[in-house]
């Protein structure tokens, strides 16, 4: 591997480890020894990326599809946290967590974050460095991203607004999560369905060789 892997794997997995500590004490999640999760953060994190990437990058040796995987993955993680991370300000700024302003604010986060990754997937994960055909390219890219856009706001509108509040109206009182968790975690299972969806359509479509 080179350096470059090394140090964004270590700087993703760390960026990481604190955001999801920050999100768990923001959604004032219950869990067991949470005051030792800062450690878990600083360490555990940084740690497992780079042992991820590092065997990505022996099976790549074989099969070069499971290394960009694995470098787009961290790419993608870095812009899921711009997009929870403006999802969450949105929320935060408005105090609305819930009906139709919430598919507003997910398409502005994830404007954000997809923009914000273009280069590092062009020039990291799939290593494209020609800079003819841009325009071309970048129609392509926005188009896929377009797609993945749809699928990103339809999915966290149907957790939040149809299953959340089915769940909500079951469970009631004995359930364990309230509207921020829900909120997240569909914003979490869309961003899981749309990177699929990206990996598929920027490696065949927007930056095939």
């Amino acid at each position: 591997m080179k350096k470059i892997d090394v140090i964004l794997a270590l700087v993703t997995g760390e960026i990481t480890g604190w955001f999801f500590y920050g999100m768990l004490k923001n959604m004032e999640a219950k869990i067991p020894y949470m005051n030792y999760m800062n450690w878990v953060a600083a360490l555990v994190f940084p740690l497992l990326a780079l042992f991820g990437l590092w065997i990505c990058f022996l099976l790549g040796k074989k099969f070069i599809s499971f290394f960009q995987a694995a470098k787009y993955l961290l790419i993608g993680i870095l812009a899921t946290l711009v997009d929870l991370g403006v999802f969450n300000i949105l929320m935060w700024i408005s105090g609305i967590f819930t009906g139709p302003y919430l598919r507003v604010f997910k398409g502005i986060s994830f404007l954000f974050a997809t923009f914000s990754k273009y280069f590092g997937d062009k020039l990291w994960a799939f290593e494209k460095m020609e800079k003819a055909g841009m325009k071309k390219e970048f129609t392509s890219f926005f188009l896929v991203t377009l797609v993945g856009l749809v699928i990103n706001v339809a999915i966290t509108s149907f957790v939040v607004n149809f299953l959340g509040i089915h769940i909500m109206t079951l469970f009631g009182s004995k359930l364990v999560l309230n509207d921020k968790m829900i909120a997240n975690l569909g914003a979490i299972a869309a961003a899981i369905v749309v990177a699929v969806w990206n990996f598929i359509g920027y490696k065949f479509i927007v930056f095939k060789k």
